[in-house]
């Protein structure tokens, strides 16, 4: 399943068992965080205003 439809179905049982939220909401956030940093690296080595 998708982390998103696991985020959602576990809405509900959130305030027992808060780990089903945070543990799909952390690799959500730190794919994001990756691809974010990885992205301004490709550009920090292609960007041609960089080069001498």
């Amino acid at each position: 399943p998708s982390w998103g439809l696991m985020i959602s179905e576990a809405k509900g049982m959130m305030f027992f068992d808060p780990w089903l939220i945070g543990v799909p909401g952390a690799a959500l956030f730190a794919l994001i965080l990756a691809i974010n940093l990885l992205g301004d690296g490709v550009r920090d080595v292609t960007a041609p205003e960089n080069r001498n």
